[in-house]
């Protein structure tokens, strides 16, 4: 219509926007020790709002779930942003890894329901596989100029050994042995001049039947 001034978009208030992160921290601790089918009244009293609330920002439990998976991933590829500064490039790469196993014990309640929620949404599991591997790459690139570890892997390649790693974390004491073949995992794709050249380094064969000088 003319002469109609143009909508104005308000940003939401400050209060709205820190009910959200409580929520959102609330469901984390919830849903980790009371699994998927902890209850969503349990999540408001954890987070200190009152579950009308909690239905403005998530009107369903799979909006919640969603929101929480994907504020983790975001929280990860922040991680490999700040660790593109850390002096020890490999180092850097391990610590980002082992947040990620950190992150599937943390969220050892609720990776079923986060599974279901990723699977179910195209668009859900491509952002999240992009924005992991866009970070793993950044850390990756940085080794690889760095001269320190192999450059024939890929970021997927490392992400899908990542999710191996992790993949018995139904087991008792699975989070201790990721980590372990997570450390035997980086180490191996250490490079190491010194006894590459060592181990590559092979004596000069004699030929065979030639006779000697007089």
């Amino acid at each position: 219509m003319a002469g109609s001034s143009p909508e104005i978009v308000r940003k939401p208030r400050a209060d709205a926007v820190r009910n959200r992160e409580r929520v959102l921290e609330a469901a984390k601790a919830v849903f980790s020790a009371g699994g998927s089918e902890a209850s969503l009244e349990a999540v408001a009293r954890h987070a200190g709002v009152g579950i009308g609330t909690l239905y403005r920002h998530f009107p369903t439990r799979e909006a919640l779930y969603e929101a929480v998976y994907r504020r983790e991933v975001e929280q990860l590829g922040d991680l490999a942003e700040q660790l593109q500064c850390a002096p020890e490039p490999v180092e850097a790469l391990r610590r980002w890894l082992r947040a990620n196993v950190e992150f599937v014990a943390t969220k050892k309640g609720m990776v079923a329901a986060l599974a279901l929620v990723a699977h179910g949404s195209t668009e859900l599991h491509a952002y999240s596989f992009d924005r992991l591997t866009k970070a793993i790459g950044t850390l990756l690139a940085r080794a690889v100029a760095a001269g320190a570890i192999r450059d024939d892997i890929s970021a997927e390649d490392v992400l899908r050994a990542l999710i191996g790693m992790c993949y018995m974390h139904d087991q008792a004491g699975w989070q201790t042995t990721a980590l372990r073949l997570l450390d035997v995992f980086v180490d191996g794709l250490r490079l190491q001049p010194a006894a590459k050249a060592a181990s590559t380094a092979k004596p000069a064969k004699k030929k065979a039947g030639r006779p000697r000088s007089p």
